[in-house]
């Protein structure tokens, strides 16, 4: 991430704020990564036992967790969203990256069925055994750059491959639907149900 990147996130977390008495649902429309972001700090919300409604309020939900600090909680959530943020990749520049770059691993974590209707050029489709493969052999410092449908479960695969030691992974914000959409336009587009 570039100095100038770094210090516009921290300007944003800095100002930016959220509403106590959003509801779970509206504050994972605005913060998708909060949930994980909670669990991570707060072991809320990743399981049953410690799940949340979607209806409950964020101060309700603080309130009914040893009466958490709702001013901590809430700088955690936006300083892991500008976490996340910063390791998003957006399409475009991933296409460029691509053009100049020849040390980028491209990993598809959706199903095998959506990889072989479509896919980005150069991309590996994540299985099982890939996965041993990858942990041993792929170099920890190129660029590692994770897609999926809609960018719904590539943060979390990020995540983990930065929690292996992988130093500069990427999630493709919006996932091989945004790809489609702002640099292959002949990559169709689908939906699933």
């Amino acid at each position: 991430m570039t100095d100038e990147r770094a210090v516009l996130i921290f300007a944003i977390v800095q100002t930016a704020t959220i509403d106590p008495n959003l509801s779970m649902r509206e504050l994972l429309e605005h913060y998708p990564g909060a949930q994980r972001a909670l669990f991570r700090r707060y072991h809320i919300g990743g399981c049953a036992s410690c799940g949340f409604s979607p209806d409950e309020t964020l101060a309700g939900l603080c309130a009914r967790n040893d009466n958490l600090d709702l001013h901590e909680v809430i700088d955690h959530i936006l300083t892991s969203d500008a976490a996340d943020r910063a390791m998003q990749i957006e399409p475009r520049h991933l296409a460029d990256r691509l053009t100049n770059d020849n040390r980028i691993n491209l990993l598809d974590i959706r199903t095998r069925e959506e990889f072989e209707s479509v896919k980005i050029p150069g991309a590996q489709l994540f299985t099982e055994e890939s996965m041993q493969q990858i942990l041993a052999n792929w170099r920890r410092e190129d660029l590692l750059v994770i897609y999926d449908h809609k960018e719904e479960r590539s943060m979390d695969a990020a995540a983990y491959f930065q929690g292996h030691g992988f130093e500069n992974v990427k999630s493709l914000r919006g996932g091989i639907d945004s790809w489609s959409a702002e640099v292959d336009p002949k990559l169709p587009r689908y939906h699933l149900e």
